[in-house]
Parts: structure tokens; sequence; C-alpha cells
């Protein structure tokens, strides 16, 4: 089929794809394919270059900051409360998100975080949490805080993972 121009081989030029393999953003060799990308798109969240591969994070993750985090928001949300199974599951997600938001209103970069909250009732009842995940110690670190009063107890546990 010819193109509108009498060349046969229009349509494949204005789409992008030659036989030769040099078409616009072709990844087999393509001129864009050799360029590099401006130092804006290069940079990462907070302005820093990317990291060598293994070399790990910047700066460290405050995790005295975290815990002091922890331990206000925990303690302003249950302090006085008595143990209701409606309102405390509601308490525990209020606390999971409230801790999530001021962590990372800390600008750690490259750190994923993950809050996890339990509030139960206190009864002499023992509780267990394990948790699981792919872990670097050089760069990887957790917070948690136990709180307790008369009628119940919550265990807040937030993960900084840094991300590569």
């Amino acid at each position: 089929m010819e193109a509108e121009n009498g060349n046969s081989e229009g349509w494949r030029r204005r789409t992008g794809t030659r036989r030769d393999g040099g078409g616009i953003g072709n990844e087999a060799g393509g001129p864009r394919s050799r360029r590099r990308l401006p130092a804006q798109l290069r940079a990462m969240e907070g302005g820093q270059a990317p990291a060598a591969p293994g070399s790990g994070p910047a700066r460290r993750f405050p995790v005295a900051a975290v815990d002091e985090i922890v331990r206000d928001v925990v303690g302003s949300a249950l302090r006085e409360r008595r143990y209701e199974a409606g309102p405390c599951r509601e308490a525990a997600k209020d606390i999971a998100e409230a801790v999530k938001a001021r962590v990372k209103a800390l600008a750690v970069p490259r750190y994923k975080i993950v809050v996890v909250a339990h509030v139960g009732q206190l009864g002499g009842q023992s509780l267990q949490v394990g948790s699981r995940c792919l872990w670097d110690p050089q760069s990887d670190t957790f917070s948690s805080y136990v709180f307790k009063n008369t009628s119940l107890f919550a265990v807040t546990t937030v993960y900084a993972v840094y991300f590569e």
C-alpha cells in the first residue's frame, strides 16, 4: 500500500519504525537509546543522586525520633481509654495512620515505612507477634513500643526498610 506522497515506506517512517532498526524510541539501538537523561531526571527523591547499589543510606534512619513519635501518639490516644472492641479497633487504625504520617514528615529519603498497631483487652493473657521480611541489618531498622493501662494494652511497631 503506497502512502499519500507515493512512498511505500511513508507509513513506517511516520510511526517511528524502520527496517534498519533505527526508528524513534527503538530499544535495539535507535537514536534515543544512546542519550543520557538530564540531571534533573537522574536525581532521586530529596534532590540526591542515586546511591551505588549496596552502598547503603546517606543518612541513618532516626530511631530515637521515631521512638518519641510512637510514645507520644500511642500515649495520647489511649491514656484514659477503657477497652471496648469497636472503638479500640478504630483507635489502632488511627494510631497507625498518625504514626506513619509523622514519621514520613521526618523526610528521610528512600525508606519504606510500615506501621503495625495492635490494641487488645488486658486480661492476664499473653501476646506473641511475629513478622518476616527481607532485611538488611546495615540499613533497615525498626522501633517498637508497648503501652498498658488498667484495661488495655497496645503494641505498635514501625519498620523502616531502605530502598536501594
